[in-house]
């Protein structure tokens, strides 16, 4: 997750960022929280993580056709256990 993303989720008046300056519709500063920034992208980061370990939508499909649903099931389960929530 990239700071930007984590800013304006914790921020509902930022509009646009530039550098590490946020601002509001009317162009105003808006002061954000960096240990909050911070703590929100460290606790949201397996999400990429997940995301990019997944096997991709054919290669699941594939799973599901020749492997079944138990085989498709570890090949998840396996991912979500490398990076827990």
């Amino acid at each position: 997750m990239k700071k930007h993303e984590a800013i304006y989720a914790l921020n509902s008046s930022v509009v646009t960022i530039r550098g590490d300056e946020a601002f509001d519709a009317a162009g105003n500063p808006v002061t954000y929280d960096e240990a909050a920034v911070q703590a929100y992208i460290d606790a949201n980061a397996y999400k990429g993580q997940r995301a990019a370990a997944y096997p991709s939508i054919p290669d699941q499909l594939d799973l599901l056709y020749h492997g079944g649903m138990d085989a498709w099931k570890a090949a998840i389960t396996a991912v979500k256990e490398e990076f827990p929530k």
